[in-house]
């Protein structure tokens, strides 16, 4: 099934030309089926590769999404023009009375900030709560899942000596987890971060669970069944160029871990990550799918294990 997006985003270009199917706004509107609502907070630098990255996993699945891209309501990103963000994206204020099926936070540039001293934390922090009461269910990528696991758990975010850069293989810890459904024993994952969070703080009482983690790079992916939310530490989202340019945009001066070949950056990276990208992504989306209530004003009212499966009309 395809991903319903602007018919002007970039984004559509570029995923159309991978074969991915995206749909025409005014064919969406025709056919009798709601799709699956998805939000997109996107906090990264670049957002126009950003959501593509995301719309790409996204469009994948086989359901119909509707992509709805989200800004913070008066935060002016410095890369990205602002008439791609006037024409595209929402501010979390025209939205905080919709309800959503899935909601995702990216990361964001400011991990070695406290918290409270990242100029929309007040905004984000009522985002992490409204998610509990407007979204069946949350997707948190680096940066905002561990500032999500702060927010409702007191979890610390942690400085590293270094930075943890490169592809990294991460071990499955719960195979039985929906979540993980298909994975391998173990897997690849790029991280780039200057910070983390870590097991040894997870409290007992917190319901956190630990799917995915390496002894090298730290915890990889967190399930937080009470809040219905999914921790992804780390970046399964990246494109296979992506670890590189960030090597050449920080001057070349720490090569990324198993990326290049022999660790030899005048040869082209080879992409190990991506297969786990689309069964994470269509996995999530697939639970969602099978817990989340048709009518979507029912999010949020949804009795405890009484899951709804969505299904079209007629």
């Amino acid at each position: 099934m395809p991903i319903k997006i602007p018919d002007s985003l970039p984004a559509r270009r570029f995923l159309k030309d991978e074969g991915v199917i995206v749909m025409r706004e005014a064919d969406a509107i025709r056919q009798d089926i709601r799709p699956m609502r998805i939000g997109l907070l996107n906090l990264m630098p670049n957002k126009i590769k950003t959501e593509t990255q995301i719309a790409r996993l996204l469009g994948a699945t086989p359901l119909q999404v509707e992509l709805t891209l989200v800004r913070m309501t008066d935060h002016v990103p410095r890369n990205t023009p602002s008439d791609h963000m006037e024409a595209f994206y929402r501010p979390w204020s025209a939205i905080r009375d919709e309800k959503f099926d899935g909601f995702i936070i990216t990361g964001a540039p400011v991990e070695k900030q406290p918290f409270m001293e990242v100029r929309y934390w007040r905004e984000l922090s009522e985002v992490f709560d409204w998610t509990q009461t407007h979204v069946h269910s949350s997707f948190m990528i680096c940066w905002a899942a561990q500032a999500a696991v702060h927010h409702f758990h007191g979890m610390k975010k942690h400085l590293l000596d270094s930075k943890i850069f490169g592809v990294y293989r991460q071990k499955n810890l719960a195979p039985a987890s929906p979540y993980l459904r298909g994975f391998s024993d173990d897997f690849c994952v790029p991280v780039s971060r200057w910070t983390e969070v870590r097991r040894d703080d997870i409290l007992d009482n917190t319901g956190l669970s630990v799917l995915a983690e390496s002894e090298a790079s730290g915890l990889c992916l967190l399930h937080d069944a009470d809040r219905r939310m999914l921790h992804m530490f780390n970046h399964l989202e990246y494109d296979t160029e992506t670890l590189g340019e960030e090597y050449t945009r920080d001057g070349g001066t720490q090569i990324p871990v198993n990326y290049f070949p022999d660790d030899d950056p005048s040869q082209p990276p080879e992409n190990r990550w991506r297969s786990h990208a689309h069964l994470l992504f269509g996995n999530w989306i697939n639970d969602a799918y099978q817990t989340t209530p048709f009518d979507l004003d029912e999010i949020g009212r949804q009795p405890e294990n009484q899951p709804q499966q969505v299904a079209a009309k007629g």
